[in-house]
């Protein structure tokens, strides 16, 4: 039997993971590249051969997404398998336009073919968009199992931006545990408020072995979901959680859809700040396409350490990165206390960016005034340090769920951005993890 050809489109996540536990070992298949995007200095690598199996004893190359075509025409490639995330309907299917017009088919993978079984209860807490909530719900929901005297380990999906053997499976329980893996500001914004709060927290490359390894502490898994994704376990409880500044999105982006009508509970999220019109067409969307879902609605309140360098000051916001760029958001949580505290002004920062920052307002122009907290790499957390210090401001507004003053020198006052989950009505978090026998 003639091998398949396989090129793999990604972005260094869900890409690899299908990989791991689909085609590793699959003598049917060969793949032959990776492609990548979203993510800046992913491309130009190779998935090592100690992470690709004795198929592939040189490794796989991994080259940037605008080689596509070329790439199935000279690697003869039969299929292509798209496997990022948070993008519209519209973008995957001219994707596969693309794809098919140069000669190959392709494939969207589905969930049952790319699960792994999990010795322990798994919760997974996935959205319809990146920025939608579910941080704050993954911490909400580790703390209320935790009281309940549940041991809970988290598992993050994965952003493998660095050395992907060192990178195989990593465990973090402390902030030292971030710098041993040289984690970026991305990276650092999904672990560090588990560790902030004593708990423990995987990621990686290898998610079977990462598995693994955390059952062996756990009693309950919880799966922190990335961008819209769908879970990479299977799982015995599912969140997914909305976002009514956004409404309609549930519907047309990929693959937060298909996480929606995988969702045993539908969180409303940020219903203290969204219309009442975004609420209303969300909760009917989610209805329409899910009505056996449990909705819950929650509001997610925000809290500043400093608010005296916000009232009449004028403010440089920094916000969530992917958020504000791939998540299309026009503001976070940082903005919407900067309005609340009558800042005197949100500061421009485009006049003082500087190279990768810069070049990031170029690929997203539509962030406008705010700051995305990129920092995908050490020149990059340099070029955002350095933006930072040269804005004209009163003092910087962290909008981003970390410190970031334990990674920048910041020559101005900082003040942080705090939000945590707020559920309303009958319906909680709580009342549906009891539901399920997990409390």
């Amino acid at each position: 039997m003639t091998k398949r050809k396989v090129i793999i489109m990604g972005a260094a996540g869900r890409d690899f993971h299908n990989f791991n536990v689909y085609f590793r070992d699959n003598e049917n298949y060969e793949v032959v590249a990776f492609t990548a995007t979203q993510i800046p200095n992913i491309e130009g690598r190779v998935y090592p051969a100690e992470l690709a199996g004795k198929l592939y004893p040189d490794g796989i190359k991994i080259y940037d997404e605008s080689e596509l075509v070329d790439l199935i025409k000279t690697l003869k490639a039969d299929e292509v398998v798209f496997a990022y995330s948070d993008v519209p309907f519209e973008y995957v299917m001219t994707k596969a336009s693309i794809v098919n017009a140069a000669g190959a088919s392709f494939r969207l993978m589905g969930a049952q073919e790319t699960m792994i079984k999990s010795s322990k209860p798994v919760v997974s807490v996935l959205a319809v968009r990146t920025g939608c909530g579910k941080s704050q719900t993954s911490r909400k929901i580790v703390k209320l199992l935790s009281e309940a005297g549940k041991k809970v380990v988290a598992i993050r999906h994965p952003m493998p931006y660095g050395d992907l053997v060192k990178q195989k499976v990593q465990r973090f329980a402390s902030y030292e545990d971030l710098d041993k893996y040289e984690c970026t500001i991305e990276e650092r914004e999904e672990y560090e408020p588990h560790i902030a709060r004593g708990g423990v927290i995987y990621a990686g490359v290898d998610y079977e072995a990462i598995l693994r390894q955390a059952e062996q502490e756990a009693d309950i898994i919880l799966w922190d979901g990335g961008n819209n994704d769908m879970s990479f376990y299977h799982s015995d409880l599912t969140f997914t959680v909305v976002d009514p500044h956004r409404p309609g999105h549930e519907l047309r982006y990929y693959p937060g859809n298909t996480s929606l009508r995988m969702a045993d509970a539908v969180i409303i999220n940020k219903i203290d700040s969204a219309t009442k019109e975004g609420i209303e067409t969300v909760r009917e969307n989610v209805r329409n396409v899910n009505p056996n879902a449990v909705i819950i609605e929650a509001a997610s309140p925000i809290t500043v350490d400093k608010p005296e360098l916000i009232t009449g000051k004028r403010v440089l916001v920094v916000e969530d990165g992917p958020t504000l760029t791939h998540g299309e958001m026009k503001y976070g949580a940082g903005t919407v206390i900067a309005q609340k505290l009558n800042a005197k002004e949100i500061v421009d920062p485009r006049p003082y960016t500087v190279k990768s920052i810069a070049d990031t307002y170029k690929k997203y122009p539509n962030i406008g005034v705010l700051l995305p907290a990129m920092g995908y790499g050490e020149q990059q957390i340099k070029d955002l340090e350095e933006t930072i210090n040269r804005t004209d401001c009163d003092s910087v507004v962290i909008g981003t769920p970390i410190d970031l003053g334990r990674i920048l020198k910041i020559n101005k006052p900082t003040t942080r951005v705090m939000y945590e989950l707020d559920e309303k009505g009958e319906n909680t978090l709580e009342s549906v993890l009891r539901s399920k026998g997990l409390l």
